[in-house]
């Protein structure tokens, strides 16, 4: 029988330049997310810092991130619980790095990633993973992948993580409903909305996978009224979006049954296609079946 995993949707406010402050929310939230029983809790993009790459201190707000990470490992261990810490910008040289982390229940890493498709504006403060290939990674939840914000709008991203067999695809995000021209917010002051919502329905039907989305959320103090997108949310096949929330901060939990999985391969049979020698589509064909889940194996 599939698993259902409890997943936490922690759609933090991140405050600018504020880590230790935002630090200890978050651990709040998990926590709280440990008592409930989660197997999963996922913080979104930037949540240490926020995203204000201009302003004098946003460098000297990153030099910690060993540390941090090291007290999301060790949080993980004493909680018994797998952290998706959102992202992390790391300093390496003169360069900033906006990493994603999968941490396991017993504190190791399992899988990390760097960001490859930047956000327009970040591409002058940011370096992109580039050429690196997408790799899923075994976790106590199966196989998972990472990916980051924008990388959601490239198909190329999610297709290469299921032909390495993840399951389930997690992306933090840092997105906001005025992250568009004056123009395109004109023709639609939704359009942003409109955007998640599809693309990542969209994505799980077309991958039969998970896409477990963390977005940040607006001040608590404003609820709904804000330009944070929010929109934090599990996407499914057949369902569509379960514990979708709206713009504030705040957490959602889900039950993720990995049993709509399978049935929505049975039914499309995506990864069967991928799998068949001759694959029209060479560079997404599955690489190494052994890394396939039993379940996967049987589709």
């Amino acid at each position: 029988m599939a698993p259902v995993h409890k997943v936490a949707l922690i759609q933090l406010h991140p405050k600018p330049l504020l880590p230790a402050e935002n630090f200890s929310k978050a651990e709040a939230f998990i926590r709280n997310a440990a008592r409930e029983g989660c197997h999963l809790a996922m913080l979104p993009e930037y949540h240490l810092t926020s995203w204000v790459p201009d302003e004098p201190g946003f460098r000297e707000s990153c030099a910690d991130s060993a540390t941090y990470l090291k007290r999301y490992r060790d949080l993980a261990r004493e909680l018994n619980i797998c952290i998706v810490p959102g992202t992390i910008i790391e300093l390496e040289g003169g360069s900033l790095h906006n990493i994603a982390y999968f941490i396991g229940s017993n504190g190791e890493v399992l899988g990390r990633y760097q960001k490859k498709n930047l956000w327009h504006p970040e591409r002058r403060h940011l370096v992109s993973s580039a050429h690196q290939p997408h790799e899923a990674f075994d976790t106590p939840l199966g196989r998972v992948g990472l990916l980051i914000c924008w990388d959601i709008a490239f198909p190329e991203a999610f297709r290469e993580l299921i032909s390495d067999g993840a399951q389930i695809i997690c992306v933090p995000t840092f997105w906001s409903l005025k992250d568009v021209s004056d123009e395109g917010y004109a023709l639609n002051p939704s359009g942003e909305e409109l955007f998640l919502n599809s693309t990542l329905i969209s994505r799980a039907f077309e991958n039969t996978c998970a896409v477990v989305f963390v977005n940040a959320g607006g001040p608590p103090e404003k609820g709904e009224n804000t330009n944070f997108a929010g929109l934090s949310q599990v996407s499914v096949p057949h369902i569509g979006s379960l514990g979708k929330m709206g713009r504030s901060e705040g957490m959602s939990i889900v039950d993720l049954d990995m049993n709509v999985l399978k049935i929505a391969e049975d039914n499309y049979k995506v990864r069967e296609d991928m799998k068949a020698e001759g694959w029209h589509y060479a560079y997404t064909q599955i690489r190494d079946a052994s890394k396939l889940s039993g379940t996967e194996k049987e589709m």
